[in-house]
């Protein structure tokens, strides 16, 4: 049930009325007392809050507009106004109405006659025709509305009667006045009543007494002390052990809190058990409406990162929505459509403007990146009102925001939808898939809907704040309504909850408020859908599936806004815990009254519809506020947002994003894949503002491409453009051209990844570690985690997110909950060999290649098990073991690889199992190579004899024979003795020629081969050492074609 402005409630202070029937409404109409000057001087005619003794009619809108015009008095009475809060206002005259139904219940419980006692006593102490010029100074300094307004004169007015019903008694307006001058003196004492004292001073202050005030024109004081007096001798009152006597009750809740109205009104609740039927609870939307103007409506940035956390979800039931075959490898590209296009028509130079003008060719490098999916932001039809807006406030080359929508039809000027149909179907052909924004919060402030169908958004029929204006220009362009944003928006001075719409076929006036999610100021060119209206909801839900019909991903913008303890939050809050959205607060309903309202999740309704009507669609969440479990485990998104990825990984919190995966996953693993992560986001400054483009980067890039769940890569990303593009943009501002250098990095180092998301996509072999360092404690900068598909597929990443270097070693996973099932959970680890699937038992290896460096490792699957796996990092370093073969040592080559290697990584695999099957061919190998190295020394050097030559041909000679046997057991045509004593010759003779070409010895008999010209030019080329082992080579490989006997010796030789 909606609460309207001014209702009443019935109020119950049960500690007071010690659980008795609730008493009927009163016989006595109470009015807030205002002093007539300033009455007068505001225009007050009506009284601003009242009680019939059980009965409070208050008025938000009269406390605002009081508030207001006290503000813009600046000073009134000397006493300064201009900061004065309405809701303080509204919490003073509560608590004062309050304090009459006190009297009212001393009055029905312990004394009828309690207002004639108390004012017999006055009597008595100064005289009757002192009390007669009290009450007439009374009424005339504070007047009832009748004296006010002239109905009646003052001496009439005290003499008469007043009744609140025609046949209730009537009741002497002495006593009236009586009782409201006790309040009167109870208000000027009361301290945190003091802002507003020029409304009802009474001119006593300690040490002074103003003129022309009631204390200096009456006996007023001396009055109140012989009422005080009597008060004491009347029999007491008050909650069970605190009885007191009356005047002094009334005193209690400034005495217990005498600096904050706010904590009067929560210790009259507390202590006086005050408790409202199902359409009031009144003192707490009082409280509300206080917090609602104290909240920060320019908040000054993000709070505290905080890890997430799943106590709150335990209670939820879970209902995963499942993927479709192609929704676990999505990888999703951000594109503000209508920059994109401009930046494409610069690229092709030539116009670009529809959606079905985008070149192939950019599909093509998309997909062969490994990127499938298309986000493109900014296709719809925007609403002319929002271009309007952002053109007065000055961008004359503005569109309207993306997210401020006429309508869900492609927009006209990109080809309406037969260009997307075009693009679609050329994506499709590429195995890309388009994904669209759906903004269900809202739509533009003149949408289709705001023509049509007013009733579905929030408004009211009062403008809900007496400041605002609606002058400026229609921003309708349809003639039969008017629309009109408040005037200070255009000034930048204030940012409305409401603009104003007029129907011009019925003159009635409506105040619609502004799509909200009160963490800031309101969305001020959109207008907010109801959704307690089931009509609304309907109509939503209609939208969506349209979009369905024609996109394979649809982005929810701002979902969380639609859960339903978030519309009760913004909108229609519970009594007490108003204050997000400003006048919401007045609005605020019970919980019964708000769940036949909205009986269930509208996003669960969302879901289970489109799974009927269009399965193949993946729905993805911008949900925050702590809630991804809950949208995606139990609203059952395929994807939300995961933005403690970007923010927490950006400014290195590593150890609290480590404990999101690690909470999560004991959650419910389920969870980590339907994550979507990115590194920025159309909201977000560019990744290269946020990460910078070096290792770091590409740490995060990484991780961004290997974790579980979907990556999204935000507009320029891959560019390295740093604009960060506005919702309004038609075009990029800055004249940015790619960063080949990290265009090319991404090549090497990501897009590989990409193209393999199956491999880490989901989370059923995903494990993360723990990464002990050499000194015995866990690095929380390092992320170690493994992941895999089917039973063989297996990779493991390492990333350092931070500067300082870092060696340890991953043994055991981190828990995660495991389901069985019967539906029990238990919480399970796997050492790092069970994670990759290995046997540690005898004979077995891994053999990994790490991506980055091309480097093959070769590891002891028993040893990973006992001791684990050893890394050093260096600050944003990444390792990425992507490529794991398990292998059984049937002949001993891996062990005698893995002896040698000791940890270090080898280009070549196979070669290196080579050498280690023949270790003696290559020991001799190894010798023949050092015995022309140090030829090749001592030529240099000018010092070679003959010996040197000599130890070259005998290991050669030694290493010819070992290849000759190798050759003869691998069932070859074996080279005999003779081919080896050839090969020795020709190193010999070959070495010899090389000195004598460098030291021009005359006895060589080289002049009679090769003219002096081309002698000059071996000598030239044999004077450096590049040139001396390039001759090497060549001898080499001629005399290893000397073991070949029915080889080509020309073509081997080339």
């Amino acid at each position: 049930m909606r609460i309207q402005h001014g209702s009443p409630f019935t109020c119950v202070l049960n500690k007071l009325e010690n659980g008795g029937q609730p008493r009927p409404i009163g016989d006595r109409m109470m009015e807030f007392h205002i002093h007539a000057a300033i009455r007068s001087a505001l225009g007050i005619g009506s009284a601003l809050f009242m009680t019939t003794g059980n009965l409070i009619i208050p008025d938000f809108s009269a406390a605002r507009s009081l508030a207001d015009k006290l503000r813009g008095m600046k000073k009134v009475t000397g006493q300064d106004s201009t900061k004065l809060s309405a809701g303080r206002l509204n919490a003073m005259g509560l608590i004062d109405e309050i304090l009459h139904i006190v009297v009212g219940i001393y009055r029905e419980r312990v004394m009828p006659d309690v207002i004639e006692r108390l004012s017999s006593s006055a009597i008595d102490a100064i005289g009757r025709p002192e009390y007669e010029v009290l009450l007439r100074e009374f009424s005339t300094q504070f007047p009832p509305s009748e004296v006010y307004k002239g109905t009646s004169g003052i001496e009439d007015w005290l003499e008469s009667r007043s009744t609140v019903k025609e046949s209730g008694p009537a009741v002497p307006n002495r006593e009236l006045a009586f009782e409201e001058l006790l309040l009167l003196k109870l208000a000027n004492e009361n301290q945190a009543f003091a802002p507003f004292r020029f409304l009802f001073d009474d001119g006593l202050r300690p040490g002074a007494r103003k003129p022309e005030t009631i204390g200096a024109k009456t006996k007023y004081s001396e009055a109140f002390e012989a009422i005080e007096k009597a008060s004491r001798a009347l029999p007491p009152f008050g909650p069970a052990g605190g009885a007191v006597d009356l005047i002094e009750l009334l005193r209690m809740p400034a005495k217990a809190a005498p600096d904050s109205l706010e904590a009067q009104l929560s210790w009259i609740r507390e202590n006086w058990g005050a408790t409202f039927d199902e359409i009031g609870l009144r003192i707490l939307k009082s409280l509300d409406f206080i917090r609602e103007e104290e909240t920060p409506r320019f908040p000054p940035g993000p709070g505290p990162a905080a890890a997430y956390t799943y106590r709150s979800s335990s209670h939820e039931y879970e209902k995963f929505t499942q993927d479709k075959d192609w929704m676990p490898s999505l990888v999703l590209m951000a594109k503000n459509a209508l920059v994109w296009l401009d930046q494409l028509s610069e690229t092709y130079g030539r116009p670009i403007r529809r959606l079905d003008e985008i070149p192939d060719q950019e599909l093509d490098t998309m997909a062969a990146r490994g990127i499938n999916g298309l986000w493109l932001i900014g296709i719809w039809q925007r609403s002319p009102a929002s271009e309007k807006i952002k053109r007065y406030c000055g961008n004359p080359e503005a569109a309207a925001s993306a997210y401020s929508l006429f309508d869900y039809d492609i927009a006209s000027e990109l080809g309406g939808w037969e260009a997307l149909d075009s693009l679609r179907s050329r994506c499709l052909w590429r195995g890309i898939r388009l994904a669209a924004d759906m903004v269900p919060n809202h739509t533009g402030m003149d949408s289709a809907w705001i023509r049509e169908r007013p009733e579905l958004f929030i408004g009211s029929d009062h403008c809900p704040y007496p400041g605002y204006s609606f002058n400026g220009p229609d921003l309708s362009a349809d003639q039969s309504v008017g629309l009109w944003l408040e005037d200070h928006y255009y000034t930048k001075t204030d940012a409305a909850v409401v603009f104003k719409r007029l129907d011009r076929r019925n003159g009635r006036v409506r105040y619609i408020y502004h799509g909200n999610d009160g963490t800031g100021m309101a969305w001020n060119d959109t207008a907010q859908i109801d959704f307690l209206n089931p009509e609304a909801r309907a109509a939503v839900k209609e939208k969506i599936l349209h979009v369905a019909r024609h996109f394979s991903v649809i982005r929810f913008d701002a979902a969380m806004v639609l859960a339903k303890q978030h519309v009760r939050r913004l909108w229609y809050p519970a009594p007490g815990a108003g204050g997000a959205i400003p006048t919401r607060a007045e609005h605020s309903m019970s919980d019964e009254a708000f769940d036949r309202a909205i009986p269930h999740e509208f996003w669960r309704e969302v879901v289970d519809e489109c799974a009927e009507q269009a399965p193949d669609t993946l729905l993805l969440a911008e949900a925050f506020w702590m809630m991804e479990g809950y949208f995606t485990r139990t609203l059952g998104m395929h994807r939300v947002y995961n933005s403690a990825f970007m923010n927490m990984l950006k400014d290195e919190k590593n150890s609290l994003y480590r404990l999101t995966i690690k909470n999560t996953q004991e959650f419910d693993k389920e969870i980590l894949k339907r994550f979507v992560n990115f590194m920025s986001n159309p909201d977000e400054q560019t990744a290269v503002a946020q990460f910078g483009s070096g290792d770091k980067y590409f740490g995060v890039c990484t991780m961004l491409a290997t974790m579980p769940g979907m990556p999204m890569i935000g507009h320029g990303q891959i560019e390295g453009f740093t604009e960060k593009y506005g919702m309004e943009y038609t075009k990029a501002y800055k004249d940015e051209k790619p960063d080949q250098v990290l265009v090319d990095r991404h090549e090497k180092e990501i897009f590989p990844l990409l193209r393999m998301r199956k491999l880490f996509a989901e989370v059923e072999h995903f494990h993360l570690f723990d990464f002990i360092t050499d000194e015995g404690h866990v690095d929380e900068n390092v992320f170690a985690y493994s992941n895999g598909r089917g039973e063989e597929d297996r990779a493991l990443i390492f990333y350092n997110n931070c500067w300082k270097r870092s060696a340890g070693r991953i043994a055991l996973s981190c828990p995660y909950t495991e389901k069985a099932e019967n539906g029990k959970k238990r919480l399970r680890t796997k050492s790092i060999a069970q994670a990759l699937g290995l046997d540690p038992g005898p004979g077995n290896y891994l053999a990994a290649r790490e991506l980055r460096s091309e480097l093959w490792h070769l590891f002891r699957c028993s040893d990973l098990e006992s001791q684990g796996w050893h890394v050093e990092l260096e600050g944003y370093q990444t390792l990425v073991f992507a490529e794991l073969s398990r292998v059984h040592d049937m002949g001993g080559n891996y062990e005698r690889l893995w002896t040698t290697l000791r940890g270090k990584g080898i280009a070549d695999l196979d070669d290196a199992l080579e050498e280690a099957s023949r270790p003696e061919l290559y020991h001799a190998l190894e010798k023949a190579i050092g015995a022309l190295r140090t030829f090749a020394k001592k030529l240099s050097e000018g010092g070679l004899d003959t010996e040197a030559v000599a130890h070259a041909g005998q290991n050669s000679e030694a290493y010819f024979s070992k290849l000759a046997l190798a050759i003869d057991e691998d069932g070859g045509p074996g080279p005999g003795l003779a081919a080896v004593l050839k090969g020795r010759a020709v190193i010999e003779s070959g070495l010899s020629i090389i000195d004598a070409i460098v030291r021009y010895l005359p006895e060589s008999g080289l002049e009679s081969l090769l003219s002096s010209e081309t002698l000059s030019r071996l000598a030239a080329a044999l004077g450096s050492k590049k040139g001396i082992f390039t001759f090497l080579n060549y001898i080499l490989i001629a005399a290893l074609s000397k073991m070949n006997p029915g080889a080509n010796q020309s073509e081997e030789l080339r």
